[in-house]
């Protein structure tokens, strides 16, 4: 999955968990970009009383360089706090909740933002108020509306949200770590040959799962830096976006009921910049280090980039279907593409009208050229797929990511860099089978962007158990 319970310290805090980060230039004013930061992944819509929310105690920011040096020129900070308003009641609400200040709503949860550029703190917005979990056609019977409500425009040009909305992040969770079997190709598998006579259907298995959303829509001016012009291939153009989440150094346990005190400075617990980066090539052991360090330390990985560890297993795990990837494995040559689409940006000259490149820092960033518009019909296969505005140019909702990533492993991006190498056949192809098509609630056409969360009344669905 992209993010979700990637670590093992950060599987044990959902909401300090960075599941999902999106960039892109808005396809709804293409004068700005949106960037969404997911947390608080895998939820069940109708896990009440207590619905999900942010960490009252948790820091969240959304970093953005746009200079190359891995390290934030422009930062918003989130952060939040929750009001009980009927303390002898254990219900989340006690009838309809209307609007986002219904007396119905028993749990209700604010945020203040602040923006953080040139050593300076400005408060953009203080007490905004969140939306309600969708919790059923009774309590939150005009769910879009609330939304709609919680939608500020502010006085500096962002677009802000926070709240529950739809995962739309597909996967097929329960067959890629079986052993990484791919459903559509399951029956070459080493040991499926045993068991899957054909290829198999692929289960999307974050559907009807909710997320929480940190959604900002940003005038390109407040993210890039000044210069004369920001064409395709000036490097004014991109910014590296990555998103993080900390808590404080201590935390003390109240005694006999007393609330607990979280003291010192704040530490960093979970980043999250490409998708699948800390998930697939990250070693198990180094997790939750690389979950506390800074982009500007991921030199320290870059080993693993350039031979990672499931470009070896796919051979092995079907056999005679990767020959050329299983000889360019054993050469033992590094990665240099994989070098180049996670952690420096793509440079001018590989790609015909193309560069995100950020310069020499190796650095995970989501890395964005703000100059190429969006695309009028969007490829999921973003770059692959001959669409300039997708992934790896930065991530929009609707990117196949898992197939993106699973092709580039697979040795259909070695040709950028090396273009005697041959990709094998079954490269252009692997894919888990999903497709943004096998996300139930509709992405919508405008910000937030992410579908309405599914209601717990609904979901699951009653013949899912069928």
């Amino acid at each position: 999955m992209s993010s979700h319970r990637e670590a093992p310290e950060i599987a044990k805090d959902p909401v300090a968990d960075s599941s999902d980060l999106y960039a892109f230039v808005s396809p709804d004013r293409p004068d700005s970009v949106t960037v969404i930061a997911n947390y608080v992944p895998l939820q069940l819509p109708s896990g009440g009383p207590n619905f999900f929310e942010f960490g009252d105690d948790v820091r969240y920011e959304i970093n953005i360089d746009n200079d190359g040096d891995g390290q934030a020129d422009v930062t918003y900070r989130f952060e939040f706090t929750t009001e009980i308003t009927n303390p002898n009641s254990f219900l989340y609400n006690t009838g309809p909740i209307d609007s986002l200040d219904s007396p119905n709503w028993n749990r209700r949860q604010f945020y203040s933002l602040t923006r953080i550029a040139d050593g300076r703190e400005h408060r953009l917005a203080h007490k905004l108020p969140c939306p309600p979990c969708n919790v059923g056609p009774l309590s939150t019977p005009k769910y879009a509306e609330l939304a709609r409500q919680a939608t500020y425009t502010l006085s500096t040009g962002e677009r802000v949200f926070a709240g529950q909305r739809a995962d739309g992040f597909f996967v097929d969770l329960g067959a890629i770590f079986d052993l990484g079997t791919l459903r559509p190709f399951q029956q070459l598998h080493v040991a499926g040959k045993k068991i899957f006579k054909a290829e198999g259907d692929p289960v999307n298995a974050t559907d009807r799962m909710n997320v929480h959303s940190i959604a900002l829509q940003i005038p390109c001016t407040k993210v890039r830096r000044r210069a004369n012009r920001y064409g395709v291939t000036d490097r004014a153009s991109v910014i590296g976006v990555w998103t993080a989440a900390s808590r404080r150094q201590v935390r003390v346990l109240g005694d006999r009921g007393a609330a607990d005190t979280p003291a010192g400075p704040f530490t960093q617990v979970s980043r999250l910049g490409n998708p699948l980066f800390n998930e697939v090539i990250v070693p198990m052991a180094q997790k939750d280090v690389w979950n506390s360090l800074p982009p500007t330390e991921d030199k320290r990985f870059a080993k693993f980039v350039e031979r990672p560890e499931l470009a070896a297993l796919l051979p092995a795990l079907y056999p005679d279907v990767f020959p050329n990837l299983d000889r360019l494995n054993k050469a033992k040559k590094a990665r240099a593409d994989l070098v180049a689409i996670l952690l420096t940006g793509i440079p001018e000259g590989l790609i015909d009208g193309f560069t995100n490149n950020t310069g020499e820092i190796q650095a995970d960033m989501l890395r964005l050229n703000t100059a190429i518009p969006p695309s009028r019909k969007p490829d999921r296969f973003g770059v692959l797929g001959g669409d300039l505005a997708g992934f790896p140019n930065g991530r929009r909702v609707t990117d196949d990511v898992v197939s993106i990533s699973l092709r580039a492993i697979a040795g259909l991006t070695v040709p950028l860099v090396d273009r005697a190498f041959q990709p094998d056949a079954a490269a252009a192809a692997v894919t888990p089978g999903l497709s943004a098509a096998d996300v139930t609630a509709p992405f919508l056409g405008n910000f937030p962007y992410l579908g309405t969360p599914y209601d717990g009344f609904n979901n699951p669905p009653a013949d899912s158990a069928a």
